[in-house]
């Protein structure tokens, strides 16, 4: 899934609600994409991701988010109506859940990630549900990937981990013991191990 219509939106129209009126939401993303970047060991706790949100609104509001909007904002991204899921999902959960294989989530995400996956009703395509505040561990630590791998039953060379970070997802699979795809959605110049859509899994 991803924020919709957009990061930059959602905190372009909250803001507005508190007296912020006409910041640019295309500015805003590409704010929180620069603060995003430099972020090292995040490990997703509500008070990072204030100090992210101020980073993203550093000079353009009066006061920091995080003492002012950030809990409007915190809450309104665990609702549906913040996401937009991608139309190769539900496809593809029912084709490979309906040839019996075995599902799993392995995410780098706070306590919202449950209830979103329940309101959206995709919670029950997957067994185990493994959430890095949950456990304790973000990827690409091997230690998320380890527990998961015992939750299934499996050895990890038996699963596949499709993920969109090649550094979290890919690399941290692999030396996990894990298959790895790299999903890069709508790109036309694929390398080895590289998808462009999850419909490539069952093509």
């Amino acid at each position: 899934m991803e924020p919709w219509p957009s990061v930059g939106q959602i905190y372009a129209d909250v803001a507005a609600r508190h007296g912020y009126r006409n910041l640019s939401a295309d500015l805003l993303k590409l704010k929180f994409i620069a603060a995003w970047r430099t972020l090292k060991n995040f490990n997703y706790t509500q008070q990072e991701w204030a100090c992210l949100v101020d980073a993203t609104f550093d000079g353009l509001t009066r006061k920091p988010p995080s003492e002012t909007f950030f809990p409007e904002l915190y809450d309104h991204f665990a609702l549906p109506d913040a996401w937009r899921i991608f139309p190769d999902v539900l496809p593809t959960l029912e084709m490979l859940s309906s040839n019996g294989l075995k599902l799993a989530v392995i995410s780098n995400w706070d306590e919202r990630l449950g209830p979103l996956l329940r309101e959206f009703k995709l919670d029950h395509y997957f067994d185990p549900i493994v959430i890095s505040c949950e456990i304790g561990f973000c990827k690409p630590s091997r230690e998320i990937f380890d527990a998961t791998a015992r939750q299934i039953g499996v050895s990890p060379k038996e699963i596949l981990h499709v993920g969109d970070n090649p550094a979290n997802d890919a690399e941290g699979a692999r030396a996990a013991g894990f298959q790895a795809r790299l999903l890069l959605r709508g790109s036309k110049r694929l390398a080895s191990e590289q998808i462009a859509s999850l419909a490539e899994l069952y093509s």
